[in-house]
């Protein structure tokens, strides 16, 4: 095929697939979308769409996932991205699985009181300022995977990013009302190069009007080039290092230099028979979900019933179990070297959990003390699966929407405010949800902890499962509750997605539930037990693929809860 038609031939494939995302009806079903073939799942359709266009012109699960990644960095701006990190867990039909880490780190000149004044912490300064951007990995992370998995060019992958961010795309009715509120809010009124890149002049654009980004566009294209070297070094260093200077951030073009993404050994389970392939640190998701897997497994969780008080009541326990034990040890390997993860993943350690459980009575979390007393939320998540079922399930993030609401002028991306996932400062624990445990302290070059927990499940030697979700430190339990979805409860991959999600962290000492998501005598019930109770609007935005073995088919669940997310098969 000739350029010029393969031109003709990627622009009314451009055409069809925006046009398409604007005809997507209000509302979800319950049943899963099947294929023979692949799947894409992510939180944009437009990107999905990429994803299996990549596994249909012969690309692995790997090259999907890259391109659908930066293709969410245009299209998914609060969330997708190049300027934060993540994690990808990879299972390759034979072969070990493998993780990829590439978290952001704190820059050269971070310290553990960075964001105490005056010897008091501001939240305003660990959150939403210029110290609240870590040194991103998304860009290494990805061409790393891409390179050890990768089978098509690297240009190919980023191609399509390069030409939605320059001629642009149609605003969902979503993504128009995300835009209008945060360009007229007080964070982003502070970057004059976000309100221009997201608004018309600081005019709101609305549903169905074209987004152009041509300076995220020149970058893209710089990286779809010059691979990494074209984010971490040259024009778009400098323009990082510049914006950074001029605001007191700390971020220089020797940090961005000596980032590198690691590839690290996952963490590996097994829940009823079945394996659990999940993240190690720096993040903490695979440690405290294989942990409370293990202490699920001991209760019949199918008799008491999805949405159950009793249900409820233990999965709460394990987390809160779970939680204290990531307060308390978790950080980055690279730093921390005594984590006992062998024991906190262990089903004995797991037996030795159960007896500290009533399951009459709910447990008393407090910040002094990690012993238990023995008794009678803005990210994305991409799932991908090849025709040859070689897995990937990858999470990453700039930590809130839109992260700090800051975008590098000349250079078109978002910046993170990951350095709000270190610990406040030093001996901070509290009972509001403040942590100020050693482990997760700021310190040169080092990964702040995660919740990310990208998972593929495997039976029988053949993948089963691939889930993950974003939402902050809800991440472990949205991922919990799918696979317990799942295997306990019998669930489909998209009545896994709608199920209603809960959600306890240790601190503070209580349930968050989504409004509508228990009944009355649930809620009474689980007071009765000892429980506190607080409704929150929604938890998560899962994206599932569940592979039907009896069938032969893959079946792909994308959460509803936020809008635009799409999963797409392919027909080999």
């Amino acid at each position: 095929m000739t350029a010029t038609a393969t031109s003709v031939r990627g622009r009314a494939w451009f055409v069809a697939v925006t046009v398409a995302v604007l005809c997507v009806a209000v509302g979800a079903s319950s049943v899963p979308v099947r294929s023979h073939g692949g799947m894409v799942a992510s939180q944009n359709q437009i990107a999905s769409q990429i994803g299996a266009r990549v596994l249909e012109d012969g690309g692995t699960a790997v090259d999907a996932a890259v391109a659908t990644a930066f293709a969410l960095a245009v299209v998914h701006p609060s969330a997708g991205n190049i300027g934060g990190g993540g994690f990808m867990v990879y299972r390759p039909t034979s072969g070990e699985p493998v993780a990829y880490d590439f978290r952001e780190v704190a820059p050269a000149k971070a310290t553990a009181t960075m964001f105490l004044v005056d010897g008091k912490y501001q939240a305003e300064v660990h959150h939403n300022s210029y110290l609240a951007v870590g040194v991103p990995g998304t860009v290494a992370g990805l061409h790393l995977a891409w390179k050890d998995a990768g089978k098509l060019p690297w240009r190919r992958l980023i191609d399509p990013a390069v030409t939605l961010a320059r001629d642009g795309f149609p605003l969902s009715e979503g993504l128009a009302r995300s835009l209008s509120q945060v360009v007229q809010g007080r964070l982003m009124q502070k970057s004059p190069a976000a309100v221009a890149q997201f608004s018309k002049n600081g005019t709101p654009y609305a549903a169905g009007e074209i987004l152009k980004q041509p300076e995220l566009a020149r970058t893209l294209e710089r990286i779809a080039a010059q691979g990494p070297a074209g984010f971490y070094e040259g024009e778009t260093a400098r323009l990082v290092e510049k914006e950074m200077l001029a605001h007191g951030g700390l971020i220089t073009q020797d940090d961005l230099k000596r980032y590198t993404a690691k590839k690290r050994t996952p963490i590996v389970g097994t829940y009823r028979g079945v394996d659990v392939i999940s993240m190690p640190p720096s993040s903490s998701g695979g440690v405290a979900l294989v942990e409370m897997l293990n202490v699920l497994e001991g209760y019949d969780l199918s008799k008491m019933g999805a949405g159950s008080a009793s249900s409820i009541h233990l999965m709460v326990e394990a987390m809160r179990r779970a939680y204290a034990d990531r307060a308390r040890y978790l950080g980055d390997s690279d730093f921390v070297t005594d984590m006992p993860i062998p024991r906190l993943t262990s089903k004995p350690y797991a037996a030795e959990l159960r007896k500290t459980i009533s399951s009459a009575k709910a447990s008393t979390s407090t910040p002094s003390t990690f012993e238990w007393p023995t008794e009678s939320h803005e990210t994305t998540q991409i799932s991908v699966v090849d025709a040859a079922r070689n897995a990937v399930s990858m999470t990453y993030t700039l930590e809130q929407g839109f992260g700090v609401k800051i975008v590098v002028p000349g250079a078109g991306f978002l910046l993170n405010n990951e350095m709000g996932d270190f610990n406040a400062g030093p001996g901070l624990t509290n009972d509001t949800g403040l942590i100020g445990t050693n482990a997760n302290l700021a310190a040169p070059a080092k990964r702040m902890l995660s919740s990310m927990s990208p998972t593929i499940l495997a039976r029988d030697g053949k993948l089963f499962m691939v889930t993950g979700s974003p939402g902050g430190r809800t991440i472990i339990n949205t991922v919990l509750e799918t696979i317990v979805d799942v295997i306990d409860f019998g669930m489909n991959a998209q009545e896994a997605v709608d199920a209603p999600k809960f959600h306890h962290q240790w601190l503070p000492d209580r349930i968050s539930f989504e409004k509508y998501g228990f009944s009355p005598d649930t809620v009474a019930e689980l007071k009765r037990r000892g429980h506190t109770l607080q409704e929150s609007e929604s938890q998560g935005v899962a994206q599932i693929i569940v592979a039907n073995e009896k069938e032969g088919v893959l079946e792909g669940g994308t959460d509803h809860r936020a809008p635009d997310g799409a999963a797409v098969g392919t027909r080999h």
